[in-house]
This record gives structure tokens, sequence and C-alpha cells, in this order.
């Protein structure tokens, strides 16, 4: 993919997913999706580009130096497998980090991430997280975390979850900066340029209801379950804002630039 014109900065969607037709037909891709959330209004001050690595189209090394930052997506497949495209994205971000590039992962972003770095991911002991939950950023964290300079980071925060599969194991030189009563590796950092987000902060509630319609047709999830995440998102809003400035923040090291502050 040739990069052209002049940009500020820029950035890469590595997609793990294909289009579901819902998202196709009312966002016109999850790369709108992503960038809608994690992209400047201004768009002469950045360009985002979408390589489909569930497809097999990844960067080549020349790509590579040109972006400022990488996001990895979310995936309906497992983050452990052992499929040609994660072998490869697993190299891929083992370069990423070897060049201190910057690099945001989402659920199986995340997780893969975590694999590709040394660490260990698997199926969750306790199920299916799917819905909103609250996740505890945690204090006490090394002072070279970005979330150190974002003073006004609510003690608490809820994201929407759709997963199975969780971090068991963070690589070496890791540090857990957020945990739920449900998942003990909520997200994570290594340095200043690594980024594990096991929520989805890219998301709005009707892209997950949506979601839970398609898993209920598969039969991946039971009707309870479904229940239960449909309810809490009719009483419950997820802190949107809050997280994807968290993601901005990460991206484009304007952490004193966005302040974040819960509504």
């Amino acid at each position: 993919m040739e990069l052209e014109g002049e940009y500020k900065r820029r950035y890469a969607l590595l997609l793990a997913a294909r289009d579901s037709e819902y998202v196709k037909n009312v966002y016109g891709g999850y790369f709108n999706v992503f960038v809608a959330a994690f992209g400047e209004e201004e768009e002469e001050e950045e360009r985002w580009d979408v390589y489909r690595v569930v497809d097999g189209e990844f960067p080549d090394v020349n790509e590579i130096q040109g972006y400022d930052g990488f996001v990895v997506s979310g995936s309906p497949y497992d983050a452990y497998g052992e499929d040609n495209w994660i072998l490869e994205l697993c190299c891929l971000l083992q370069t990423l980090d070897s060049m201190h590039k910057k690099v945001l992962g989402i659920c199986f972003g995340h997780q893969v991430l975590c694999r590709a770095l040394g660490g260990k991911v698997g199926k969750s002991n306790s199920g299916w997280d799917i819905g909103l939950r609250k996740v505890n950023i945690v204090k006490d964290f090394s002072p070279c975390s970005f979330l150190e300079t974002m003073a006004e980071t609510p003690p608490a925060l809820t994201i929407i979850e759709c997963h199975q599969d969780e971090v068991w194991e963070l690589p070496t030189g890791a540090e857990v900066i957020a945990f739920s009563d449900k998942t003990g590796v909520e997200m994570f950092v290594i340095g200043d340029h690594i980024l594990g987000i096991q929520g989805h902060p890219e998301y709005s509630k009707d892209i997950l209801n949506n979601l839970i319609d398609r898993l209920l047709c598969q039969d991946s999830i039971e009707t309870e379950v479904a229940k239960e995440a449909r309810t809490k998102l009719e009483i419950e809003e997820p802190d949107r804002k809050c997280w994807q400035e968290i993601c901005k923040a990460f991206l484009k090291g304007l952490w004193n630039g966005y302040p974040c502050i819960k509504q």
C-alpha cells in the first residue's frame, strides 16, 4: 500500500476480522468505526490506512517505517491459533516492538500482542464476558506509564466486552494497569509503545447488540447470557469518550492534550 500526501501523523489498522453486514451497511465497515473512535476530526492532521491481515494483507518493511502507530482489531479467531495469518501477524508485532513503534491491541489484538511478545493466552475459565464491565485502573504503576500524566482518569471505567479468551500470563516487562472482577488483565503496557485493552473502546451499543444476535444464531452463547448482557446495556452506558481519549493519548503521545473526565 503506497503512502501518498503530506500528513503530520500516519496510522494503520491491522484488521483481524471481516466486516459484518450490519457494520458494513451502517458504518461502511470496521475501518470507519476505528477511525471515528481514534482519529482526529481534522483529516489533514493524519492519515489512516487498513491492512486486512485476516485475509493475508500485511505492510512490508518500507511501509512500516512510514507509520507512527498501529491498531490491532478484535477478531472471531483465537489469538493462540496456528493459522498462517495469525503467525505472520505475531512476527509483524515482534518487529514493531523491536522498532518501538506504538501498537494498540483491542480484544483479540490485546491477546495476540501478549502472545507475540512472549506471554500466554487461552480460554477463560469463567466463560464468555459479553456486555458492560467495570474496569479498575491501577494507580501505582511505574512512572514510565502514560496514564500517570492523565491525573483526571477515574479509578474505574465501564467498557463494552465481548470475549471468551483472555491473557493468562504477561510477557516479560509487561505491566497490568487495569483489571476487573472477571478478567485479571484488562489492560497492560510495555514501556510507552505497547498497550493492550481487552474490552472494545471503539464499539457502540448497537454494534454489540448486533453481535449478540449473530452469536445467538450461531449457538455460540446461551440465551440467558445474551439476556443479561442486553439488560445491562439498557440501563448503563460505557465510558466510551474516556476510553477513546486514553487510546488517542497513547497513540499520539498527547497525554496532557487528552484530559479524561468521566461524565
